[in-house]
């Protein structure tokens, strides 16, 4: 398939890469695609093409976001009408308050549900937001598969988000409509919260266990 991924940075190029490697097809929409920072990321995931945002609309069959959080009108506007088309929510509403980093939205809303509202005939999807860009990269490294959950309206897209987080190495599940970004970005910050505050590595996750029978 051919991935437009809106965002070049450390999520976005973790992404990228391993997409690419299942035999994807990767274009990076960004703000300045001439800038050479982005020379080696493309490299990373296939020689992949960089252009503007509104180029990277053009042929895509599905969109990531993993753009800053204060990034994604712009990106979402640059874009235009989705057609349709599944959009995956890789984002976390995240802004630093009196107490350091935390989430800006909560109990009410979400940022997929915001991202929803923003994105023009998008069918959203959340999920590749809840550990860091190092699990992402390498997700099949471990003693078991990391867990990651998707929230979607639309069941046909939320099926095809989990096959392609499945295909990155993830235990992928589905945690229901959007309306559960509410729990699954809190899950987010949790992992952020370990990782900031308790010292844990940047390459820990989350797994989802079953017991083993006697």
């Amino acid at each position: 398939m051919k991935l437009a991924i809106l965002g070049a940075g450390n999520v976005g190029g973790a992404l990228g890469k391993g997409w690419a490697g299942r035999g994807h097809s990767i274009t990076y929409g960004v703000p300045s695609p001439g800038n050479p920072k982005y020379a080696e990321i493309a490299g990373n995931a296939g020689s992949a093409k960089v252009t503007d945002v509104a180029d990277a609309a053009k042929n895509a069959d599905v969109v990531i976001l993993a753009t800053p959080w204060d990034a994604v009108p712009v990106a979402l506007a640059a874009f235009g009408d989705f057609g349709g088309r599944l959009l995956i929510d890789a984002t976390n509403p995240l802004r630093f308050g009196v107490s350091g980093l935390e989430l800006g939205v909560g109990f009410e809303t979400s940022g997929g549900e915001i991202v929803a509202g923003l994105a023009k005939g998008a069918a959203v999807v959340k999920t590749m937001n809840q550990v860091g860009f190092a699990v992402m990269a390498a997700p099949k490294h471990y003693a078991v598969p990391p867990v990651m959950f998707a929230a979607g309206d639309d069941e046909n897209a939320k099926k095809l988000a989990l096959q392609l987080v499945a295909e990155l190495g993830f235990d992928a599940r589905d945690a229901g409509p959007l309306k559960i970004s509410r729990l699954l970005e809190p899950l987010a910050m949790l992992w952020i919260g370990q990782v900031m505050t308790h010292g844990a590595p940047g390459d820990n996750a989350f797994a989802f266990l079953s017991r083993q029978t006697p």
